[in-house]
């Protein structure tokens, strides 16, 4: 697991890099990821327009930032992504905007085609789903939590409407991402605050 990570860490860019990569992709019509079908080349152009909406308008609240200020251990935000993915286009601007608020909070993106080994290692119910945050130790390397792939309110949602339903229908769908413009990453923040605060329980204090 170890060299898995090292190897993943090596290969990890900004989020600034990957945002800049997603753009030019969308300049040249591309998309991250083994497939390059129309439908993903479409899902990324969509999403670099959500992320640049999100990295101008994600707000904290005070209380969370002071949870996110407190917080003293020197850690690695590890994200596992592509850029067609609907979920990592309302979560990767709020992990990073969490990020930029404590220095100590290092962000690196990985692309989950490109990176099969880590993808394995941290499945969501046998499934290679993404956006899956790998929190780690930069002192002793130790994965310490994970997050992801969506926060915890809209996991709820779906998971009730695949019990009723057996699968997300398209409808579905629209209505996920209605749900994530209504909640403006606030979920996704007390997410990554709670996982902050299992760490150091002061930073909840």
């Amino acid at each position: 697991m170890d060299i898995i990570i090292k190897n993943s860490l090596d290969k990890s860019i900004s989020y600034q890099d990957y945002r800049d990569l997603v753009k030019q992709l969308v300049e040249n019509n591309s998309t991250t990821g083994n497939e390059k079908t129309e439908a993903l080349i479409g899902y990324t152009k969509l999403n670099d327009r959500r992320m640049k909406r999100w990295d101008k308008t994600i707000k904290v609240t005070e209380e969370a930032l002071n949870k996110i200020e407190s917080f003293k251990e020197p850690v690695t935000w590890l994200v596992i992504t592509e850029s067609w993915c609907g979920d990592a286009a309302h979560i990767m601007p709020v992990i990073n905007k969490v990020s930029e608020l404590n220095d100590n909070i290092t962000f690196k993106v990985v692309l989950r085609d490109e990176n099969p080994e880590l993808m394995d290692a941290f499945l969501t119910n046998g499934g290679k789903a993404i956006p899956k945050l790998i929190m780690l130790d930069n002192n002793t390397g130790d994965v310490l939590s994970t997050f992801g792939p969506r926060p915890s309110e809209a996991t709820n949602y779906v998971n009730r409407f695949k019990a009723m339903h057996g699968k997300l229908t398209p409808e579905f769908k629209e209505d996920l991402q209605h749900w994530y413009n209504i909640n403006k990453g606030q979920n996704i923040i007390d997410d990554l605050t709670d996982m902050l605060c299992e760490l150091e329980p002061n930073v909840c204090q």
